[in-house]
């Protein structure tokens, strides 16, 4: 498993724009992403995010870790 430390909020976003996420709009720092078949996300827009915070943004989008580090 890799290391999840020194990922940017805009840097997550990216992912899991690739991963099939969309950006559906902004409230205040947090940029909330849509899916068609998979829950919504609220990232916040920050420079670091803490690693466990991440972690359960990975496990609500349904993929592995392994699967968010490929992508990034």
């Amino acid at each position: 498993m890799g290391r999840l430390s020194n990922i940017s909020g805009n840097k997550a976003v990216k992912v899991f724009k690739r991963l099939g996420y969309e950006v559906d709009h902004q409230t205040g720092s947090h940029i909330i992403l849509w899916h068609e078949s998979k829950p919504t996300l609220s990232i916040p827009n920050h420079r670091e995010l803490a690693p466990g915070l991440l972690r359960s943004l990975i496990a609500l989008a349904g993929i592995t870790v392994d699967e968010f580090l490929e992508n990034r």
